[in-house]
């Protein structure tokens, strides 16, 4: 309850998760995470099936919890989900809520359905873009990916692949090899511990591994930053994608202009071991010289349309305007990084979004305007299939099994 109302008050899916679910024990974690994450995947399904229309709003997410158990968790039984929904109702809305919701859950139980209906889990305005985009196949592939638990990726820290696959199976873990050897996918096997919170598993408190998709370890890799070279990771926060430029040979410093951001960055470098220097930065204030580093990378602050399997909030987040907003600081971003490459060195501008005004329109535009750039190729990074026709690198979950990410990598010729 208190994820979802904190989300509807505006705050993200993961800060919410990150800050109600921290004190609970495995298991309740567990539930808790699955009824918070799945409702918000399939809040419309059940608005439409719960009448939410004509229902006391102190209600609304009570009413989403229990339905969502009752369509989706069969483990529960209904009596039990209906039953620690009316208390919950009583306690916030008296006996009258209490009473609606009894009644509500009650008839959607004796409906007999367990599995969300059909109505669009994601806003149709949004559809109709992909559809435009990637055809109504892929759409609905995507969707589906969306709609799925995402699988947990582990890239190797202090221990390496074989140590870190080896312990994992020996804790009763499935591995395999993740999407193009980026990393290592746990897979569920019917002696494999039921916890998969990072923090449980073999290796987390020695800095073993840090939990990052195979999209954004290849993102790393297609950035090709020359080995040594000082290089500014802009938007660092939380520190996945500083850990692997460093562990690939750069000198990283990390900074992020938020500073409640920062502590979750120095726990991740700290962690996995790696000589990161930090600093409470904004790149749009010029936070070094000209010159200094050899390579930056920007790693924007995006809609993230490419993880909505991990952010389900997104999808409700979303807008046209939210779209262009990103675009407008993305571009001011990109302008501020190009005034700290020298001449020879390297820009890199990478999103989690599969929306173009995001990505290559960003990129194109700014080439277009600063002609002492021009997209400079890394031949043999990442596979070919991962390549966009102009060079960049694109993932898209219906095609790669993996996150939506896009990267540009420029060089300063002059």
């Amino acid at each position: 309850m208190r994820i979802l109302e904190a989300v509807r008050s505006g705050a993200t899916f993961a800060t919410a998760r990150d800050q109600y679910l921290a004190g609970l024990h495995d298991r309740d974690r567990r539930l808790a995470y699955e009824l918070a994450a799945g409702v918000l995947r399939s809040r419309a399904d059940l608005d439409r099936a719960l009448e939410l229309a004509t229902a006391d709003p102190r209600l609304h997410d009570i009413l989403r919890l229990g339905a969502y158990q009752l369509r989706a968790l069969a483990r529960v039984p209904a009596y039990a989900a209906v039953s620690t929904s009316v208390d919950l109702a009583r306690e916030v809305a008296g006996e009258g809520g209490a009473a609606y919701l009894n009644q509500a859950l009650r008839r959607l139980a004796e409906s007999g359905s367990r599995e969300p209906g059909a109505v669009p889990s994601h806003p149709e305005w949004l559809l109709a873009r992909w559809r435009k985009q990637f055809g109504d196949d892929e759409t609905a592939r995507l969707v589906a990916w969306n709609d799925a638990k995402p699988p947990l990726t582990l890239q190797p820290a202090r221990w390496n692949a074989e140590t870190l696959r080896a312990r994992l199976q020996a804790a009763g873990f499935g591995v395999r090899e993740a999407p193009w050897g980026a990393g290592l996918l746990l897979a569920p096997t019917a002696t494999a511990p039921r916890s998969l919170l990072p923090s449980r598993l073999p290796g987390f408190g020695e800095g073993a591994f840090i939990v990052q998709d195979s999209a954004h370890a290849l993102v790393c890799r297609f950035a090709a930053i020359p080995p040594g070279a000082l290089t500014y990771d802009a938007c660092a926060a939380p520190g996945g994608k500083a850990v692997l430029l460093e562990r690939l040979g750069a000198r990283v410093v990390a900074g992020d202009a938020r500073r409640d951001r920062m502590e979750r960055l120095a726990q991740t470098a700290r962690r996995a071991g790696v000589a990161i220097r930090l600093a409470v930065a904004d790149l749009l204030s010029a936070p070094f010289a000209a010159g200094i580093p050899v390579a930056v990378f920007v790693d924007a602050p995006c809609t993230a349309t490419g993880t909505m399997a991990r952010h389900p909030d997104a999808r409700w987040r979303i807008s046209l305007r939210a779209i262009a907003r990103a675009a407008a600081r993305q571009r001011a971003l990109l302008d501020a990084a190009a005034r700290l490459v020298p001449p020879g060195g390297l820009l890199v501008y990478a999103t989690c979004s599969l929306e173009a005004e995001e990505n290559s329109d960003i990129v194109n535009d700014f080439l277009g305007r600063h002609r002492e750039f021009r997209r400079d190729r890394a031949p043999g990074t990442v596979p070919a299939e991962l390549l966009t026709g102009e060079g960049d690198f694109q993932s898209l979950p219906q095609r790669h099994g993996m996150d939506g990410a896009y990267a540009a990598r420029c060089v300063r010729v002059r």
